[in-house]
């Protein structure tokens, strides 16, 4: 018996007619009214799990984490929200996946948006992500890439949030390299209205697109190359490591470079008492002390924390449960 070459397609087969999905590849691919509703659905997850209450709002999702870089906080946060959700998440590491075999990403984010609700991707090139995005049917947010980490920036945000009730008149400082996490922080504080300093060596200033986009969303940083300058009257300072993962080569000159740039007692004391961010992995005794990590003003351990509810909380978004 011989088929028909033609059928009609399944209700549950995609379409071209079919939405396109919302991605996060940035914290500014979010509007202000999205961002404002997830620090707020952060909060209602957060009380729930102290509360011991279920929120599985995503019931029978699943969510793929393809990863090209090692990982800690990234992967258990999303992994263990994902089963708080009522969920799952699918490992995919370096050695799981065809990517580095030669498959194109636009290949896998072809498959994979047959199989899942949603891809997390941890990745070294942004334009990997891009492409993921471009060909995915399902919402691809980025779980860190060399240009941004808006999840991180998430998380920092809602951490403020907590310490200080609000972002009405609260000033923040980075002091470091202008990185990744950097990048998005600048967004995400204009997106806030948090004004926000930013002290870096000459040479590792955030990308001046970024600023414009920062302006685009609220008002750009100052930028500048004195840390004591940037610090001056912060309610809240920001550093991360200046060494990254795939610049080991560098280290050298970058330590020489960044002298003069750590974040200790010395450049906090004042008498507006700041509180101290790291994403973390710290460098103790590089870009910050031992004694600031280990101090009251330190938060890094709630910003860590932090990633899970506000990741919940973004996927929740995403998937239409909030």
């Amino acid at each position: 018996m011989s088929h028909d070459a033609t059928r009609a397609t399944t209700a549950d087969e995609p379409t071209d007619d079919q939405p396109t999905p919302k991605h996060v590849l940035d914290v500014d691919d979010l509007s202000d009214e999205d961002l404002a509703a997830v620090l707020s659905t952060a909060a209602e997850f957060k009380r729930a799990h102290y509360a011991g209450e279920s929120h599985a709002v995503l019931p029978d999702r699943t969510l793929a984490m393809l990863f090209e870089k090692p990982s800690t906080r990234t992967r258990v946060s999303f992994e263990t929200g994902m089963t708080q959700l009522g969920g799952h998440a699918v490992f995919l590491g370096p050695e799981n996946t065809h990517l580095d075999r030669g498959e194109p990403v636009s290949d896998t984010a072809r498959v994979l948006s047959r199989y899942v609700d949603a891809v997390m991707a941890r990745v070294f090139d942004h334009d990997a992500l891009e492409s993921m995005a471009a060909h995915a049917s399902v919402p691809v947010i980025n779980g860190l890439s060399d240009d941004a980490h808006p999840c991180q920036t998430l998380a920092d945000l809602f951490t403020i949030y907590e310490r200080f009730g609000g972002f009405e008149d609260v000033t923040a400082a980075w002091v470091g390299d202008g990185n990744n996490v950097a990048q998005s922080f600048a967004v995400g504080c204009a997106m806030a209205g948090i004004d926000l300093s930013i002290a870096t060596p000459e040479g590792y200033e955030p990308d001046d697109a970024v600023l414009a986009r920062a302006a685009a969303r609220g008002t750009a940083p100052e930028v500048g190359n004195d840390p004591a300058a940037a610090v001056e009257d912060a309610d809240v300072v920001y550093t991360d490591v200046w060494v990254s993962m795939g610049e080991e080569d560098e280290r050298a000159a970058k330590l020489d470079d960044f002298e003069g740039f750590q974040v200790n007692d010395d450049l906090l004391a004042g008498p507006d008492d700041p509180i101290a961010m790291h994403c973390l992995p710290a460098h103790r005794g590089e870009e910050i002390t031992d004694a600031v990590l280990e101090s009251d003003r330190a938060v890094v351990w709630d910003q860590a924390e932090n990633r899970m509810h506000t990741q919940k909380a973004l996927l929740a978004h995403l998937l239409g449960a909030r």
